[in-house]
């Protein structure tokens, strides 16, 4: 009965979702409810939803001002010259944009943060994606998919907790696994390609697609129509500088005369971004600690003004509400697959429902379960509750719990496109992407890369076949 009310609510919220039908917050709080009542829950979860919004509070805070601090540096322009850089590698090539939005999330990455990733890339690229008419989805997806691939270094969250849950060394269980990450990081640039070639044919066929000299004319020309107060005038007759909806992480953001500019102060906000990330990586305070002190900090120093530092933390207020209520509603969600024991059900029956002829195979069985279950269970949920149990049926085999660490980290790329992650809820709400536009893309190609993934690990022996 749990199992067909798990698969009925995640099946039900997807439809919802992906038909456009209800907007992810509300369908990540009423449909979890809805089933709760049917699985005869209903009484606890208003205590359960609490104690998981406990949990989601750091993450939420930490998103909060993570948007708040890197909008900052936009504003104050830390990122034009990068912006420019880019712009001119890439020109008005639309299939070395979008590969080169694999390429800097991948880069980006290595911090092993998913939420630094989608901010630096979306702060980065989206301004040219606008300028050039190309679809922020796709932006969305080529970023969502490498962090997927890149999420499984040593220093990240799936690959330290099965190290943890199954007693083994994280060198160990990632080393013989760069092969793998290594081609699935090849077959996205393919798909970056692809997706890149796509919008060419696309933009084509509109007749929208500008010269490199074209697109710095129109540049000039919106910078030269500007009004009396140094702001360019965006969106309407069809500029190619942005649309007017465009909010405050991309709004002119190649504008050289907008007055949040900072030019003499670059040099404090570039060694506060590099002193941020580099504690970022060394973990050794928390995580929405570190930002909140930035954002201070940059507000200040930047912002001396009272009311300045008001209007700047308004300006990107549409992005800072966008995602932590929906990483607030996730929490119904979460709370409800545990208070009910819906997650540990579907759990327990995949495992039950493998033939036992299938045991040797249980490697290779497991890196195929870990993308569905990492996408509708927290990592934790999976790496500490699912993984042993697979891991003792496995041992009976003569798989080692190396082998199955390996094996239940290759689903990583599907995982990151879960609605429970709240990073990709993040890249999503800053670049301004419909959630079943952006899955409708996202979801099959992971499923691709994580196959690739296993395919190559297996290829080099380090994930037992049968």
């Amino acid at each position: 009965m749990l199992v067909a009310l798990g698969f009925g609510m995640v099946a039900v919220f997807m439809a919802l979702i992906l038909t456009k039908r209800l907007t992810p917050v509300v369908a990540l709080i009423l449909v979890p409810l809805f089933f709760a009542v049917l699985a005869g829950s209903g009484v606890g979860v208003g205590d359960a939803v609490m104690d998981q919004l406990k949990e989601f509070a750091p993450t939420a805070a930490l998103l909060f001002f993570a948007i708040v601090y890197f909008g900052l540096m936009i504003d104050v322009g830390l990122f034009d010259p990068l912006i420019r850089l880019i712009l001119r590698i890439c020109g008005n090539s639309p299939v070395r944009v979008v590969i080169g939005s694999a390429v800097l999330a991948a880069l980006v990455s290595l911090d092993g943060d998913g939420s630094t990733t989608f901010i630096i890339t979306v702060s980065a690229m989206l301004p040219l994606y606008l300028r050039l008419k190309l679809s922020p989805v796709v932006l969305t997806v080529v970023a969502n998919l490498s962090a997927g691939v890149m999420n499984i270094v040593p220093w990240g969250g799936p690959t330290v907790r099965a190290a943890t849950a199954l007693g083994v060394s994280p060198s160990e269980l990632f080393n013989p696994m760069v092969p793998s990450m290594l081609a699935g990081m090849v077959a996205v640039i393919l798909m970056a390609w692809a997706l890149g070639v796509g919008e060419k044919r696309r933009l084509a066929k509109a007749g929208l697609e500008l010269t490199l000299e074209e697109t710095e004319t129109v540049e000039s020309r919106e910078l030269a129509m500007a009004g009396g107060d140094g702001r360019p005038r965006t969106g309407g007759g069809g500029s190619v500088g942005g649309s007017a909806d465009d909010d405050g992480m991309t709004s002119g953001a190649l504008d050289p005369n907008r007055p949040t500019l900072r030019p003499k102060l670059i040099w404090f906000n570039a060694v506060l971004t590099v002193a941020l990330l580099v504690l970022l990586g060394m973990d050794v305070l928390p995580l929405p600690f570190l930002f909140m002190v930035a954002a201070a900090l940059a507000l200040l120093v930047n912002f001396p003004n009272p009311a300045q530092q008001v209007e700047r933390v308004k300006e990107h207020s549409s992005s800072i509400v966008s995602v932590v209520s929906m990483v607030f509603a996730a929490a119904v969600l979460t709370a409800v697959l545990s208070e009910s024991k819906m997650d540990t059900a579907m759990a327990t029956w995949l495992v039950d429902v493998v033939p036992d002829a299938w045991g040797s195979h249980l490697a290779a069985i497991t890196a195929v379960l870990s993308m569905p279950l990492t996408f509708f269970l927290s990592n934790d949920g999976f790496y500490f509750g699912v993984l042993p149990i697979l891991s003792q049926a496995a041992a009976e085999f003569g798989i080692s719990p190396v082998e199955m660490a390996r094996a239940s980290i290759v689903g990583q790329p599907v995982h990151f496109t879960s609605p429970l992650v709240p990073a990709m809820l993040l890249l999503i709400s800053l670049a301004k992407v419909d959630l079943a536009d952006h899955h409708k893309k996202v979801i099959w190609r992971a499923v691709v890369l994580s196959l690739v993934m296993l395919a190559t690990a297996v290829a080099f022996g380090v994930v037992p076949l049968g």
